[in-house]
This record gives C-alpha cells, structure tokens and sequence, in this order.
C-alpha cells in the first residue's frame, strides 16, 4: 500500500514548515504588489435538512407553526457571528464575495452580492459580487478574495475581504431538487441519465473504479461511509450529528436502498454514500498585512499560502472514469507552487459528494496509489486519531452539503481545527498546515487550498 509517509508519519516538523513559508515568502517577493492573506476567524450555521431533528417537516410537531431558515438568514447570520467574533466592523470590509449555486432555482433569489448591502448599513455601496462554480462556489469566491488581497488595496485590489458561502435546498422535493443540482452537469447530454444524475454519475464512476480494480468492491467503501458519521456524531452543527452509522450499519444494504432508475449504475450507489441535501452558510474573514494592522487583529490568524483552482471540460467525459484527472491536476500545480506535498499535510477537507470521491480524492492527491485509496480509511489513516485525519467534521456525508457554503466551510473547518475551536472532534495535536479541496460538478471545477497555522507573535509574522 502507497500512503506516502501517512502510516508511520510522525506529522509535519518545524522545518518543514519554514521551509514551506520561506517558499511562499519568496514568491511573494517577485512581485511588490504580492501580500500575504490571512484568515483572521469566521462562523458556520448549523447544517439542517431531512434527518436533523430541528428540521421542519410534514411531521413535524411544530409543522404550520415554524418555518425553516431561509436564503437571507444564512446569508446573514453568518456574517453577523463573524463580525461579532472577530470584533470587526463592517465599515473596515473592503470587499465582499458570495459563493452560491443555485439560489434562482431553490429560493428564487439571485443578485446575492446586493443582498449583502442589507446585512448592515457598512456594506452598502462596498463592492460585491456573487460567485458561481456549482458545488465549488464558494471555494472560488474564497480563491477570488485571495487574488485581490495578494494585490492590496493601492492596487485596485483590497486590504480586508468578507467572504460567504450559503445555499437553501429543502423548498422542493428531491427528485426537484435533483434536477436542479443536475444544472452543474452538461444538462443536455447528462440529466436524462436518471431523476437524480448526480448520483448517477458519481455511481457511473464507482463502476469504472471497481472494474479497473477488481480486487474491490461497493463493501471497500463502508469505511468512508463510517468515519464521515463518526465523525457528525462529535459535531453538533452537523446535519446527521444524531444519526448513527456504525461500520456493521454501512454494509448492511437494506439499510442502504439502492435508488437509482439506471439499471446499469442503480447498484453502484446506497443512500449511505451520498452527501446531504443541507441548508446552511459559512463565512470567514480575510485580511493581507495591512489589513490586519488597520482591524488590530493579534494570534489568531491562519495564512493562506496558497489557492489554485482550474476547470475540466464541462462537455467530454474524462478518458478515465476512475480517476479525478481535473482534481490531481490542480493539486499538483499547488504543490509545485508552494513546495508542499502530501507527506506535509496534518489535516485534510475534501469533496465528499459521495463515497467515491473521498477515495477518488485520496488517490488525486497523493495519500495512496491508484486503487488503494480504500485502504486510507480502512487503515484508520484519515480517522481524527489517524496519521491525516479527512474531513473532521464529518465531511458533506454527515456534516451535510448546503452548495455554495461548502467550500467556505472548508476553510472554516481547518481554520477551527488549527486554533483548537472544535470541541469534542478537536485533533489531539493541533495541525499546522492544512489542504481544502473543494470539487464542481464532476471533478469540472477544484479549488484547492493550502493553510499554514500562525504560532508566532503577530510581530513576528506581519
């Protein structure tokens, strides 16, 4: 088995990382209009939908008395909590970015940049603007923050950036609902593949894997079912948090239906491997030096040392079904960016959509070989008491999937993970650098991320 250094790891040391930072720095110094960017905090909802007991529902006791949140609350709440956490305020915020996906189709509202104007009375007339990459919305709007802090505000960029990512799904049935989702494909060409063609496509992909390796089989993805719940279970913004799936509950397949119309994939996907139809909202703050000097913010900061992200073509189908080549390509550009790799990394978020993208992801970014992504979770590797713990909070199976604020979440999640903020499914030792992955559509859209904890003094690091 090919997990890098991850099964007899002892994690990152001090000179790797300052060989990492010393990499970045010199980057960064080609350019004199280059700044560092920093998170300086952030919020993230608790994640509702079918399953979660607050989630209002026909049968619900309190159903025709309490409606469900909806769009405007998880733009605004938030950001509202990020303000109030971080001490910032809203007349220090140069711009504004919104990741969101489908807000016309769900809730009927788009034009979610001027709807940040009504959040406070500081934004309005700021610069905002609402970013779509289907399921990497809000992935890119963190990426679209980045590059202009890097050019800083005498730049034509800015110095302070607000970014929030949130969707509402729950306002129409699944079957609806999947059609809607079915817009991040080649709608012509893929909806008609079954009511819900995502998870056919993702199935479509289990399929090839499972052909291409025949030593596996639908039981080699239990694991990741396992450890995503295992994790929601300890997060109580998760929007499974009370649903127990043991490892024996993930092979058990009536309790995994398989519902797909396809016949030729409706047995490569249970109701197990898929993430959560979830509303919910995430935000974090983003600042370069300046920035942080004008908001006095102090240690609690995380850099972001890096951001890349790169699309496949929307109307082909990858020659090779069984692996994410969109995905390895944009890591990899990041690693040979920053001079990191996987060996480097302490703790993970990827775009568990469904089972196989966590093991596909696996295998894309270097943890294990072609095949042998499985074996990550079954190992233990990436558990919260493994060598790369992967998706803490118990990814977008458990922690549940609201599309635009996923990808925010990501950031938000590491961020948490690095200063000690995640309760009862913290990591024993905190990480030190961290990598999001953040995934559109069928492996069309990533963003990938790299994060570096601040442990200095702030003198030491603006």
């Amino acid at each position: 088995m090919h997990l890098g250094v991850r099964l007899s790891g002892t994690g990152t040391t001090g000179q790797q990382l300052s060989a990492l930072l010393s990499s970045q720095r010199a980057m960064s110094s080609s350019s004199s209009a280059s700044r560092r960017v920093f998170i300086a905090g952030g919020a993230t909802t608790t994640f509702l939908g079918k399953g979660h007991p607050e989630f209002i529902h026909p049968k619900h006791p309190e159903f025709g008395k309490k409606e469900n949140p909806d769009l405007k609350y998880y733009l605004s709440t938030p950001v509202a909590e990020t303000l109030q956490a971080t001490g910032l305020a809203g007349k220090d915020v140069d711009r504004l970015y919104v990741g969101n996906f489908a807000g016309e189709l769900f809730s009927k509202q788009g034009h979610l940049g001027s709807a940040l104007a009504g959040v406070s009375p500081d934004f309005l007339y700021k610069p905002s603007m609402r970013i779509e990459g289907a399921c990497a919305s809000g992935g890119l709007a963190v990426a679209a923050a980045a590059d202009v802090l890097r050019a800083g505000k005498e730049n034509g960029g800015a110095d302070v950036v607000l970014v929030v990512g949130a969707e509402v799904q729950s306002t129409v049935s699944a079957r609806e609902g999947g059609g809607f989702l079915a817009r991040a494909a080649d709608f012509p060409r893929q909806a008609d593949i079954d009511d819900f063609a995502f998870p056919c496509l993702l199935a479509r992909r289990t399929k090839a894997y499972l052909e291409k390796h025949p030593h596996l089989s639908m039981d080699d993805l239990n694991a990741v079912v396992a450890k995503a719940y295992a994790n929601g279970n300890r997060n109580p913004k998760a929007h499974m948090h009370r649903s127990k799936v043991p490892l024996e509950a993930a092979k058990a397949g009536e309790k995994n239906p398989n519902f797909l119309s396809n016949q030729d994939f409706c047995g490569h996907v249970r109701m197990r491997d898929c993430s959560q139809v979830s509303d919910g909202g995430s935000c974090i703050v983003m600042a370069n030096e300046n920035g942080l000097k004008g908001i006095g913010k102090g240690a609690d900061l995380v850099e972001l040392v890096a951001s890349e992200y790169g699309c496949g073509n929307l109307y082909e189908d990858p020659k090779d079904l069984a692996e994410m080549d969109t995905c390895k390509a944009v890591v990899d550009r990041l690693y040979a960016r920053t001079g990191c790799d996987i060996s480097k990394v302490d703790v993970a978020e990827v775009h568990d959509c469904f089972s196989i993208a966590e093991i596909l992801m696996y295998e894309a970014i270097g943890l294990a070989a072609p095949g042998e992504g499985p074996k990550c979770a079954q190992s233990g590797v990436t558990s919260l008491e493994g060598t790369l713990p992967v998706n803490t909070g118990g990814g977008l199976i458990a922690f549940g999937h609201p599309v635009g604020a996923t990808g925010v979440k990501q950031i938000h999640e590491i961020y948490r993970q690095m200063k000690g903020q995640c309760g009862e499914y913290q990591l024993p030792k905190k990480p030190q650098v961290g990598l999001a992955v953040n995934m559109g559509g069928d492996d069309k859209t990533i963003v990938a991320t790299l994060l570096k904890n601040v442990v200095e003094t702030p003198s030491a690091n603006l």
